[in-house]
């Protein structure tokens, strides 16, 4: 089976993208600037409690206030 990947956002040098298959949803928050590893990485039973996150993120971003967990 194969996964979904879709981009939810890019914020600066972070992008928020969404991994799915039919176990559940993955988000990854992930550097754009470097090697693309994810700095978060959260797993969720439907992509619409993904989503929710996603936005709350995205915000978080926008402001500045999230943190750099990549150091």
């Amino acid at each position: 089976m194969n996964d979904e990947i879709r981009q939810l956002w890019q914020v600066g040098a972070f992008e928020c993208l969404m991994v799915s298959c039919c176990s559940g949803a993955e988000l990854q928050v992930r550097r754009t600037d470097g090697a693309g590893d994810p700095v978060l990485r959260e797993l969720y039973p439907t992509k619409s409690d993904l989503y929710d996150r996603a936005k709350d993120l995205k915000r978080d971003y926008e402001r500045g206030v999230a943190p750099d967990v990549a150091g």
